[in-house]
């Protein structure tokens, strides 16, 4: 960095030399001028350019002896991926891997993050960002591993600040919560916030946490997170993941930027709109069980229950069934609502089983 400086200064001394040159070659006050004012914007733009590179330079992060690795999957991603790989070549320490898994492109993106710098593997044998994340943490080994979109709407900066995160305060995963800061005045899409806050709400009520940004894209984790589970669906899994576990995450902000001009989201509204509430669904029942079908089964219940009793005020002042189809389907909802508490219960059951064996095996990846 000394070194640096030293070649700026002889710089800026040159540039000035120039400067009085022209100053003293030039012909009228208002030429003399002119000269000053392109020199002194010239020296301007070049120590600002030098500052930025020192700057990050100095700030490349400490990683104590840890490997990191950068984890990009991408689709089709040729607008953006050039960008997205120098920046993080550009704020990693020396040396760091970066690894671009492209998932079956039908542009140039392989070819453009190969002439970049980056690692690349092709996973075209199927599709889906949870399927090639897998084989990214089956393949590659660190004790650091960042995972970001190749669609250049993060800073790599920001990694830094997050590995950092990670390191001191000996914690297993740190999420980038775009939701806290630019992402409301960046993102066009209105329904795609929508979708990420009745997530977000779905899991703090059914983990009774308080997580901000649950579909980030941005995540850095330990070895011990990447090898302890299988991540089918990345973003909300992930989160889940830590919050059975009871590993220790954190949020961070970070910068988001909208999709540059001729870049493309791989998501549309209608269909992830239905996976959204998908997942809402499947939220419930797979990890709540027992508040699920017991829920389900109060409301089948009272609902045959007060069918039921309808039969019977009738039969009462009569002394006839009139209405048989009634009966029958009354009790028909009657035993459906203790089938449904049976199999809370037998879930339930099964859910704790899974969870123990989920901390079994973070215990192992430590």
């Amino acid at each position: 960095q000394n070194g640096r400086l030293r070649r700026w200064q002889r710089l800026r001394t040159a540039l000035a030399i120039l400067t009085l040159t022209g100053v003293m070659g030039s012909n009228t006050a208002d030429e003399s001028d002119i000269h000053l004012r392109e020199g002194d914007w010239l020296m301007t733009r070049t120590a600002t350019a030098l500052e930025d590179h020192v700057d990050a330079e100095s700030e490349k992060i400490d990683s104590s002896g840890k490997s990191i690795a950068v984890l990009i999957p991408c689709l089709d991603e040729e607008k953006t991926i050039s960008a997205v790989v120098g920046d993080f070549r550009s704020h990693m320490p020396d040396g760091t891997p970066i690894y671009v898994y492209d998932n079956g492109s039908s542009d140039r993106t392989a070819e453009l993050a190969s002439t970049a710098g980056a690692i690349v593997r092709s996973v075209a044998d199927k599709r889906g960002k949870g399927h090639v994340v897998r084989r990214m943490l089956r393949e590659v080994d660190a004790d650091v591993y960042v995972l970001v979109d190749g669609d250049s709407t993060y800073s790599a900066a920001d990694a830094q600040k997050m590995i950092v995160e990670l390191l001191e305060n000996d914690l297993d995963m740190v999420v980038g919560d775009r939701l806290s800061s630019t992402y409301d005045s960046e993102n066009k899409r209105p329904f795609h916030s929508l979708g990420n806050r009745m997530v977000r709400w779905a899991v703090n009520k059914t983990f009774d946490s308080h997580v901000n940004d649950v579909m980030t894209g941005y995540r850095v984790f330990t070895k011990r997170m990447a090898k302890s589970f299988a991540p089918l669906a990345v973003e909300t899994e992930w989160t889940i993941h830590a919050l059975e576990a009871d590993l220790p995450i954190k949020e961070t902000p970070v910068t988001y930027r909208d999709r540059p001009a001729g870049s493309h989201s791989k998501l549309h509204t209608l269909r992830d709109g239905v996976r959204v509430l998908w997942t809402i669904f499947r939220l419930m029942y797979e990890h709540k069980p027992l508040s699920f079908f017991c829920s389900l089964s109060a409301i089948i219940g009272v609902l045959g229950l007060w069918l039921t009793a309808s039969v019977w005020v009738d039969y009462w002042q009569t002394g006839v069934v009139a209405r048989f189809p009634t009966l029958i389907a009354s009790v028909m909802m009657i035993v459906f609502a203790f089938i449904c508490l049976a199999t809370g219960l037998i879930l339930d059951v099964m859910d704790r089983r899974s969870r123990e064996f989920s901390l079994r095996m973070v215990n192992q990846g430590e």
